[in-house]
């Protein structure tokens, strides 16, 4: 199959892909503030630059959209029809490298979740906010929610 769109064009659109401030980003950390927590974004000291930082409780957020980090048996983590080698290799690339930063920031003494995308888009918000808050509240080192 090939692309409805010239390279050209695709590479502008896929160039406007955010890396941070997501719309799952941005209602999740709403309904995190609404919770009293407080937290910083995208901190540079920290492997990975976490989505979310809660220095006061040494936690880390990943907020992991389903189609880049390969949510497994996702239905929004599909694969594109074109170009399978590029996409397989860039796909590997991606779950590789995420699993090297969970274990750097763990190994750096900090507690680590990963929020997927479908779980903001599916679940009710207030739902994963509320387990997060359990989850910040106890003893516990990883979480995922998705």
């Amino acid at each position: 199959m090939t692309d409805i769109v010239d390279r050209k064009t695709r590479s502008r659109m896929m160039a406007g892909i955010g890396g941070k401030d997501t719309k799952p980003e941005l209602v999740l950390r709403r309904a995190l503030h609404a919770r009293g927590l407080r937290y910083r974004l995208h901190t540079k000291n920290l492997p990975g630059k976490p989505d979310i930082v809660l220095p006061k409780h040494k936690a880390v957020i990943f907020v992991h959209g389903c189609f880049w980090h390969r949510h497994p048996g996702c239905r929004y983590a599909t694969t594109p029809a074109t170009r399978a080698e590029f996409w397989a290799e860039k796909f590997r690339g991606n779950v590789e490298r995420d699993a090297r930063i969970l274990a750097d920031v763990r190994s750096a003494g900090w507690r680590t979740a990963v929020v997927w995308e479908c779980a903001l888009k599916a679940r009710d918000v207030d739902a994963v906010a509320d387990r997060l808050s359990g989850w910040l509240h106890r003893e516990g080192g990883h979480v995922e929610v998705g």
